[in-house]
């Protein structure tokens, strides 16, 4: 079974979740799951940081595409942060890259 890490923090534009190891079909749903109990705000931004991803499939996308839902639904803002290149290659090909926008590190992302 493959390992999936979150940790959490509050930056000023709201709250960071950064995800370590893999996002696949065995532990989406704890991303799922943890996005949907992070308490976001209206006008908020979450921001998903990536640079610990070691694996992500079409189950860990749709996850993704489950916290960007979570996130509209809350009238909150939400990005991605130093997403790695395999990723970054599929965000592209489906052209989730033009629906939440991306950001080359955590700090970056989360400026005011």
């Amino acid at each position: 079974m493959s390992t999936l890490k979150i940790t959490a923090r509050d930056a000023a534009t709201g709250p960071v979740l950064e995800v370590f190891g893999e996002l696949d079909y065995h532990n989406a749903s704890r991303l799922r799951e943890r996005v949907t109990a992070t308490g976001l705000r209206p006008g908020q931004r979450l921001t998903l940081d990536l640079g610990g991803l070691e694996f992500c499939d079409s189950s860990g996308i749709n996850a993704l595409i489950a916290a960007h839902q979570h996130a509209s639904a809350m009238r909150a803002d939400i990005v991605l942060a130093s997403v790695p290149a395999p990723t970054l290659r599929i965000l592209r090909v489906i052209g989730l890259d033009r629906i939440i926008p991306l950001h080359p590190d955590g700090d970056t992302a989360t400026l005011a």
